[in-house]
């Protein structure tokens, strides 16, 4: 399927039903909930660990995955967290149209900072649908031109707290394949992974304050506490500026985002969605 996000970015998505022998809790209309995998940078819909992650999501009603702008057989180049905003609330717009009542987001690293920013700029009851094609970076509410857009619970694995961190010799990798002429050539041909050239204009909502804007929806957080990217004062900071509607997790052994996500914590976040979810 190839949905359009709302600046018109062709984005390629996967819909997938649950199981036939998943024991799924169905709302009053007899719908299973959908869950909607936002992946991390150089990522897509068709990476193992991506299919990995649907699978166990699978067992807990129908999943949705979708590859970001500049990634797999989406249009667009990767703005690294912008726009991908927009990706995201197509893929849950699309969600609800097929008739699901009740959507949560699963986001890892990058597709983490997303699905905070998509919770606090597309709230429940928000706005009506618009056609203005860019989420703006200081939160006020919006609505995806195809339809209502929000998720009923959110789950953001190994994202960070704030922009431009450079703290870590994995994250200042990073920073060279995305500002550096020869660093997006190796993303293109070596990551596969198409990003753009222009700096953010305006920076987006900040992922500690986008987490301060989410509540009541029900919001998980996860890391690791061997993530080579971002250290345990990232998650800590969410959680601070989330407050108490959170529930932090914090992982011993675990790296970084679905590569290092297992079966069994997958199943948990299934899990905890499952139960906090309004009709889960």
């Amino acid at each position: 399927m190839v949905l359009l996000a709302a600046d018109g970015v062709a984005i390629e998505a996967v819909y997938e039903p649950a199981d036939s022998d998943a024991d799924v809790t169905h709302d009053a209309a007899g719908r299973v909930p959908v869950t909607v995998v936002a992946h991390g940078f150089t990522g897509s819909a068709g990476r193992p660990h991506v299919r990995r992650a649907a699978a166990v999501f699978r067992r807990y009603g129908a999943v949705i995955t979708f590859s970001f702008r500049g990634h797999g057989a989406s249009g667009g180049r990767s703005t690294v967290g912008d726009r991908e905003v927009l990706d995201l609330a197509a893929a849950v717009a699309w969600a609800r149209r097929l008739g699901h009542r009740t959507v949560w987001t699963v986001g890892f690293s990058m597709g983490g900072s997303v699905v905070l920013r998509h919770a606090a700029l597309y709230p429940a009851g928000g706005p009506g649908p618009h056609t203005s094609g860019h989420a703006d970076g200081h939160g006020s509410g919006l609505a995806d031109p195809h339809g209502p857009a929000h998720t009923d619970a959110v789950v953001a694995v190994s994202a960070p707290a704030r922009w431009y961190y450079r703290g870590t010799a994995a994250m200042r990798r990073l920073h060279w394949v995305v500002t550096r002429p020869l660093g997006r050539a190796v993303g293109r041909y070596g990551l596969r992974t198409r990003i753009h050239t222009s700096d953010w204009d305006p920076v987006p909502l900040d992922p500690a304050e986008a987490a301060a804007r989410i509540a009541p929806t029900p919001l998980l957080l996860v890391h690791g506490d061997r993530d080579p990217y971002f250290p345990l004062d990232h998650p800590r900071a969410l959680a601070t500026a989330a407050g108490p509607q959170a529930d932090l997790w914090l992982e011993p052994g675990m790296g970084h985002a679905e590569n290092a996500a297992d079966e069994a914590l997958l199943a948990r976040i299934a899990d905890w969605a499952a139960r906090r979810a309004p009709g889960g």
